[in-house]
């Protein structure tokens, strides 16, 4: 618990380094907290071992027939007309969905339409617009969602 602690507050080259010793490839992110947090899930893989190949197949399995934001499978590859660019966007989760954001210590919630989001009650077209209304400031919509 102390070393992930440690490694917590470890400076980014530190990370890397760490990063490289364990997946023996050097890292595709230079973010701390990405570096972070892969380098404690290896850790915790060679402490408590991994998910068997039959488990890992399960959860594949269940990710493809259940999560509707990982499977791009339920969502259409060619835009439809009637729909805004936005929603073709294999970021975006399909219609239905509810995304929840905490700023700021309080928290939003969007809901995905057919044709734009729903946030209090009042359509809009672009995750954007929302962020905006939330913030005050112009943001990324898929950023600030974190999508």
């Amino acid at each position: 618990m102390s070393e992930i602690m440690a490694l917590k507050n470890a400076p980014a080259e530190e990370l890397l380094s760490r990063y490289k010793e364990l997946y023996g490839e050097d890292a595709t992110s230079k973010h701390r907290l990405y570096l972070w947090r892969k380098i404690v899930y290896r850790m915790q893989e060679h402490e408590h071992g991994s998910l068997s190949a039959k488990a890992m197949s399960r959860l594949k399995a269940h990710i493809d027939e259940y999560d509707p934001i990982n499977n791009k499978a339920l969502r259409p590859d060619k835009p439809v007309s009637c729909l805004p660019a936005s929603s073709t966007d294999k970021r975006l989760p399909i219609p239905g969905t509810v995304i929840t954001k905490e700023y700021k210590g309080a928290h939003y919630q969007v809901k995905v339409l057919e044709k734009g989001f729903e946030y209090k009650g009042t359509i809009y077209k672009t995750l954007s617009a929302i962020a905006k209304e939330i913030t005050g400031s112009h943001w990324n919509g898929y950023l600030f969602f974190n999508l």
